[in-house]
């Protein structure tokens, strides 16, 4: 045959060629034996194909399980998603109103605080006791009642990016809940700034709600700022003196509080996201980042009173508003 050595090859080289092939053949059945035992050691090691899968309820509480985690992931990092999101667009409200009879001296001069949002093109959010800030103050309605007419000496708002605040006039206030709409008086100085988006309702309780306001207004504000500032601020305290200071440093800044929401009554929602006074006319979101609620009150030692009106409120206001241009 072709494949045999050729004829002059003695036959002494060839049989020595076998002795040396027959050992090396054994080597090789010997070895691929050996990976064959391991490869069934492996095989066998593993599970076997025979095992039962998960039942359906099994599933079901793994992919439950899967989603409280994720919805925990959500609700760690969405207060800092929100504040960077939107936090140019709320606003520190600062006013000051007095209570008097004509040609007399005022009887009442106050100074007052609250927080404010972009809902459109120049118009801020906000509750009706700052955009009329005797409505609800008892000493100024004794007054009022006894024939005194309340002013605005004053009404501004300071937003975050900007170093000067922004001239306010009261353009509608609800005549059943604690909200209001301003207007800025030059609209193009906040063109640049995004309203805040509305949820179309509230929602249910028991729903994650972020708060963004100025808790305790100029006093916490100088709080967070740098040491050197807050040092000099506070020796020289003006409210609207040292809020302009704020503004210029870049130091108009909201915080944010989280929490829960226990509960909806009417149009009155109840949080126990933490907040104080300053807080007032603060936007309350949920976890998509959609307002749906404003924040008005709380509860005096009761940390789960955050008090606030429901979204669906306010934009019955704002369509009350568009209907009466």
């Amino acid at each position: 045959m072709t494949t045999l050595p050729p004829p002059q090859e003695s036959p002494a080289p060839a049989s020595r060629n076998w002795r040396k092939i027959v050992p090396a053949a054994l080597a090789a059945i010997i070895f691929f034996v050996g990976i064959a035992a391991n490869l069934g050691a492996i095989h066998y090691a593993a599970p076997k194909a025979s095992n039962p899968i998960p039942s359906d309820a099994l599933q079901k509480q793994v992919y439950q399980l899967k989603a409280e985690v994720e919805e925990l992931k959500q609700e760690q990092a969405m207060p800092a998603v929100v504040l960077n999101r939107y936090r140019n667009s709320i606003g520190y409200v600062y006013g000051v109103y007095k209570v008097g009879f004509k040609d007399r001296r005022p009887e009442l001069r106050v100074r007052f605080s609250g927080t404010g949002f972009l809902v459109g093109e120049g118009l801020v959010a906000t509750n009706r006791h700052i955009a009329q800030p005797w409505y609800k103050d008892s000493e100024a309605q004794t007054l009022i009642d006894q024939g005194a007419t309340p002013v605005l000496e004053s009404l501004k708002v300071f937003f975050p990016n900007l170093s000067t605040p922004v001239q306010l006039s009261q353009e509608i206030v609800s005549k059943v809940s604690d909200l209001a709409i301003l207007r800025a008086k030059d609209p193009t100085v906040v063109r640049g700034l995004v309203p805040l988006p509305l949820a179309k309702t509230s929602g249910p309780a028991g729903q994650f709600v972020i708060v963004i306001g100025y808790p305790m207004g100029i006093a916490g504000m100088v709080a967070k700022s740098p040491s050197d500032v807050s040092e000099r601020l506070s020796l020289r305290y003006d409210g609207m003196e040292t809020t302009r200071k704020l503004a210029a440093h870049a130091l108009i800044r909201p915080s944010a509080t989280c929490g829960y929401l226990g509960d909806v009554v009417g149009d009155k929602l109840v949080y126990d996201a933490p907040t104080a006074h300053g807080s007032s006319g603060g936007p309350v979101f949920n976890l998509r980042g959609e307002v749906v609620g404003v924040t008005f009150g709380y509860v005096e030692g009761f940390s789960g009173g955050a008090l606030g009106v429901s979204v669906d409120s306010l934009r019955s206001l704002l369509e009350e508003m568009h209907a009466n241009p």
